[in-house]
């Protein structure tokens, strides 16, 4: 697909430069450039994440176009690295179990221990999810971190949400959840906004994940990126309840109620700035 093609692509889905932006991880001014004609060819890696964000399966199908061969051949002549890291599940596994890390495109990411507030919060929704779920005797079943998630099927990348939802049990395969689960959730904190913003978002939106919320502790905010939605991204507070849209208006999360878990602890000397 060369870029012609790829701008009718982004029209036909009506996806705008700051929804690419999001879901590729490229600069907003870059995507600008690109679509507006100002780069006629951007580097393969900003074309290859556009890509990706605009047709996923694009690049598999047509991996031979013109334009990957032509910066696929300036890469090799200029030495450059390549774009998926070298690590794969091997070196994941051989990890000590005391170190928390995920693996994602051939590269190890640090996770570092979770705070109380982030645990509190992690457990709180999964708990409101698994409730909801019983009660309505639905399939889908929640699950709270740590759970190995290979994500895209292969050997480059396994991730470990803190909360997600599978409906397929058939998905589990010796211990792990092979391919998307239907929702992702995300605690972030300073150290992982950028990766759960950007390189994670893209990741589950790819790989075919239908809803992926990400909460902010610091700032008592949730995004909701819902995929199948036409509006696509939702913004809550902590006052909210916000509705599970896999859960076709059946479950929701009452964000009063995380509210109240982190104002225990706060009241104990702990603040959420610790997040």
């Amino acid at each position: 697909m060369d870029l012609v093609r790829l701008k009718e692509k982004k029209k036909e889905l009506g996806y705008t430069n700051q929804k690419v932006s999001i879901i590729s991880g490229v600069p907003l001014s870059t995507v600008e450039k690109v679509f507006g004609n100002t780069t006629s060819k951007p580097r393969l890696e900003t074309y290859l994440a556009l890509l990706r964000a605009i047709d996923p399966m694009a690049e598999y199908r047509e991996s031979g176009t013109a334009y990957v061969r032509e910066a696929e051949a300036a890469r090799d002549l200029y030495k450059l690295e390549p774009d998926v890291g070298k690590y794969t599940i091997d070196d994941y596994y051989a990890i000590p179990d005391d170190r928390r890390v995920e693996l994602i495109d051939g590269e190890i990411y640090d996770m570092g221990a979770p705070t109380l507030v982030h645990q509190l919060i992690a457990g709180e929704i999964y708990r409101q999810l698994s409730n909801c779920a019983e009660e309505h005797g639905m399939e889908c079943i929640p699950m709270i971190a740590p759970v190995d998630v290979q994500l895209d099927k292969d050997d480059k990348t396994m991730v470990q949400p803190d909360v997600l939802i599978i409906c397929d049990t058939g998905m589990i395969r010796n211990q792990v959840v092979y391919g998307a689960p239907e929702f992702v959730l995300e605690v972030i904190s300073p150290s992982t906004r950028k990766k759960d913003n950007i390189v994670k978002l893209n990741k589950y939106c790819g790989a075919g994940c239908r809803e992926y919320w990400l909460v902010d502790p610091a700032n008592r905010k949730v995004l909701v990126y819902d995929f199948g939605s036409d509006l696509w991204a939702y913004n809550y507070t902590f006052d909210d309840v916000v509705p599970v849209a896999i859960s076709d208006g059946k479950c929701s999360i009452d964000f009063t109620k995380v509210s109240r878990r982190i104002e225990k602890i706060s009241l104990s000397g702990t603040s959420d700035s610790d997040e």
